[in-house]
């Protein structure tokens, strides 16, 4: 940067050359204004101990200069010791707009620079800066810095508006001349702000005109050089061209229209543009409240002038003046009353009697000054849509948004006239705008769910003797946005379905709610996608379950899945919930036999005096549940001596009494099992059982049939063979016997008689080893109780 240095000197320091200049008599006054001049400009100088130069538009931070290096301080002192403290930060208004290293003294600017911000037009643009320099806490001296900002041209030349329309009448003269607006460069240097104005294309008949006035600014006027002729041409548009003389030089461009007019071209005028007039509404007098005259250069009828109000003027507001046609004065003929606006906008339009009539229109501003107390009137204005005092609000409006706007009017004088509002609600409040303005705002979150509308009072009341107040009330309705979850009720919902069922049977309904209005409260119910595909269920958008076929409770007695709910709002909101469907059973599967494996099945059973009662236990089974697979045994047929019972829970079968030798024999049981549904489902079986009754002490044997049906037919298979192999000899060995000891055996014979057959009194007793593999090893027979589920009874085809 370029800078100048200069040591602060008072008038006494001057050095002599100057002295002796101050000495020499000045020839001519232009030589005294010179050396006046000079004096004044180095005295100026010898002011400020630094000057530095800093163009407007550079960042912060841009280096100004060097205050050690330029003061030679570093000479003198050493440098390391010196600091440097800007003086003046609440003083000076440059304080902010540049910076000084404290230990380098090196000069910054702090901010962007505007001159023309900071500086007037046609004026150097400066700030000075106070810096003190000290070493160590020795104060040195303080420097004045004197930094001049340099203007650019940054600035376009600007008319006020892009066109303006102007008119001739066609009996104007050379030299008569139409205003239009000057332009204004805001640069504040002589240069780049002094404008120079020429027409881009010269016109005929038309030329600018330019003068200056004293405040510095101009007058363009579009200039007649000859007659115009409206029958030839009515219209010219012209181009006025603003340019500065910066570098590079910037313009603007002002279109003119230019309209020729017929004669009758002189219009009414007014001697000033505004009337400012005041009046008593309690009072009336005959004395007008002004006059108005309007004078037109025109002569005959185009330059009379007559009076009358203009459409501008509201007929509420006209109806409490008079205006005098002929006269222009203005009287006051009615009281206004209390509430309506006492400053009234009267406007006038003179016309003359020209063809067409040429008017003009001036304003009348009255005053209407009332000694009445009038209550403070309200007047609230809803930002959102209202009918007449409700206003319709989201509930998602945030916090300290505005809602409506309230005006309050009082026209009384003094403190009848001063009015404070407030108003008394948790939800809203009132904020000061400007004196009798305020704004209505959210002071806390709206819900509709909780709350669907509030009323609100608003309160005003003037500080008169006594306070007169008022009160207006409004309510405001608020509007619902999907802002709730639709709530399922219950967390998982519990359903029951008898199996076998056609398809499409409704299986049950299933309810949420949302208390969001219009979509945001509309639901739809759907399955979740995973499983709708894998589930025997249709599932409708109201709710309601239904069956897509046929259940089977022996397949699958438990459904488990999920639902989900979804609300027609923006955006979508939802909530899932469990469903549980069982398949209640119903009786379609009759019981069957699990043993004896076979129908018929026989088996031989050889009963001890060391035996006990318990012969053997049938097994069955039923597919189906609960009642219907409780299972009921019974002897149908073949139990004439009722020698056999079996237990109707266990299907254990047993013996009713000790069997005799009389009870030993064939005997063909029937069985039937029974489960306890509805119908009654069944199952029947053939038992063939050989009894054999001994009298022999040791132990039986019987085999154990509780072992699974393939190893019961193999057992059964052997025990068959050696019963046929032990027969054989036991009929062989016995009637040689008999033969030879019959004589010696007749009691014994006797004795023997209750078996039907005489041989087997001879019987001998089975081997050991046919004993234990005959008898059951606890109760001669197999005990288990088998319980299973069914629903219905289907009888079950007997096994081979």
């Amino acid at each position: 940067m370029i800078y100048f240095f200069f040591f602060r000197k008072c008038l006494l320091d001057i050095p002599e050359r100057y002295l002796l200049l101050l000495n020499r008599p000045c020839l001519g006054d232009m030589f005294t204004t010179s050396c006046a001049l000079f004096l004044s400009s180095l005295h100026l100088c010898l002011c400020v101990d630094l000057i530095y130069y800093a163009t407007e538009g550079k960042n912060p931070g841009t280096f100004l200069g060097d205050l050690a290096a330029d003061t030679n301080l570093m000479e003198e002192n050493d440098h390391n010791s010196i600091s440097f403290i800007q003086l003046g930060e609440d003083v000076m208004d440059s304080f902010h707009l540049f910076r000084v290293s404290k230990t380098t003294g090196k000069l910054y600017t702090a901010q962007m620079l505007d001159a023309e911000s900071l500086c007037k037009r046609n004026t150097e643009c400066f700030r000075t800066v106070d810096v003190a320099a000290q070493q160590g806490e020795t104060f040195m001296q303080i420097l004045e810095i004197k930094i001049i900002i340099q203007d650019i041209n940054d600035h376009h030349p600007k008319f006020p508006v892009k066109q303006v329309d102007i008119e001739f009448s066609e009996d104007d003269r050379k030299g008569r001349g139409r205003l239009i607006p000057s332009a204004i460069d805001q640069d504040v240097s002589f240069l780049n702000s002094q404008i120079t104005y020429e027409l881009r294309k010269k016109v005929k008949p038309f030329t600018l005109s330019i003068s200056n006035r004293v405040d510095g600014t101009v007058d363009l006027l579009i200039s007649l050089e000859d007659n115009l002729d409206r029958e030839v041409t009515d219209a010219y548009d012209l181009q006025v061209v603003a340019k500065d003389k910066g570098t590079p030089a910037k313009q603007a461009i002002l279109n003119v229209r230019v309209s020729v007019l017929d004669v009758n071209d002189n219009i009414p005028v007014f001697p000033q543009n505004l009337y400012n007039v005041s009046a008593i509404n309690e009072h009336y007098s005959s004395m007008p409240l002004v006059v108005l005259s309007a004078t037109d250069s025109d002569l005959g009828k185009n330059g009379e002038v007559s009076y009358r109000f203009s459409s501008q003027t509201p007929e509420n507001i006209r109806s409490h003046f008079e205006l005098q046609e002929t006269t222009g004065e203005i009287f006051l003929c009615k009281k206004f009353v209390p509430g309506q606006e006492l400053k009234s906008k009267l406007y006038v339009k003179a016309v003359d009697g020209g063809t067409p009539p040429l008017s003009s229109v001036v304003m009348v501003l009255v005053n209407v000054i009332s000694q009445q107390n009038n209550e403070p009137i309200i007047d609230i204005n809803f930002v959102s849509v209202s009918t007449g005092k409700i206003a319709t609000i989201s509930e998602g409006v945030r916090v300290g948004s505005f809602i409506a706007y309230v005006k309050v009017t009082d026209h009384d004088v003094g403190l009848n006239g001063e009015v404070a509002c407030n108003i008394q609600h948790e939800k809203f409040q009132l904020q000061d705008l400007s004196p009798k303005k305020y704004k209505v705002t959210i002071k806390q979150s709206l819900d509709r769910e909780t709350e669907t509308h509030h009323d609100v009072t608003i309160r005003c009341q003037d500080k008169g003797s006594p306070p007169l107040h008022r009160e207006s009330k409004f309510s405001i309705q608020v509007l619902d946005i999907n802002d709730v979850l639709p709530t399922f009720s219950k967390h998982t919902f519990h359903f029951w379905t008898a199996e076998n069922q056609r398809s499409k049977v409704l299986v049950g309904y299933i309810t949420a709610t949302d208390p969001d209005l219009g979509p945001g409260g509309q639901l739809t119910y759907t399955m979740l996608k995973s499983q709708e595909q894998l589930l025997p269920f249709h599932l409708t958008d109201d709710g309601f379950i239904s069956t897509t076929s046929s259940l089977d409770h022996e397949l699958k007695d438990v459904y488990k899945f999920r639902v989900l709910v979804r609300d027609n709002g923006t955006p979508s909101l939802n909530s899932t919930a469990d469903v549980v469907i069982e398949v209640t059973d119903v009786n379609d599967n009759a019981p069957y036999f699990t043993f004896p494996g076979v129908n018929p099945f026989t088996f031989e059973f050889n009963y001890h005096p060391r035996s006990k009662n318990n012969i053997t236990m049938l097994k069955a089974s039923d597919s189906d549940s609960r009642e219907n697979a409780f299972l009921k045994y019974e002897i149908t047929t073949g139990n004439e001596k009722q020698l056999f019972t079996i237990n109707r829970y266990t299907g254990l079968l047993s013996f009713t009494r000790v069997p005799s030798q009389e009870d030993a024999g064939f005997y063909d049981l029937h069985f039937a099992v029974k489960d306890s549904g509805r119908p009654v489902r069944s199952a029947e079986t053939v038992v063939s059982l050989m009894l054999i009754v001994s009298n022999d002490t040791s132990e039986l044997h019987f085999m154990d049939i509780s072992k699974s049906e393939e190893a019961m037919d193999v057992g059964l298979l052997i025990l068959t063979v050696l019963l046929a192999v032990v027969a054989s000899i036991a009929l062989v060995i016995p009637i040689t016997i008999c033969i030879i000891r019959y004589n010696d055996r007749r009691n014994a014979s006797r004795r023997n008689q209750v078996n039907p057959n005489p041989c087997t009194k001879c019987t001998t007793e089975p081997e050991p080893e046919m004993e234990e593999e005959s008898q059951h090893p606890a109760t001669g027979g197999t005990a288990m109780i088998l319980q299973t589920t069914t629903t219905e009874v289907q009888k079950k085809s007997e096994k081979e």
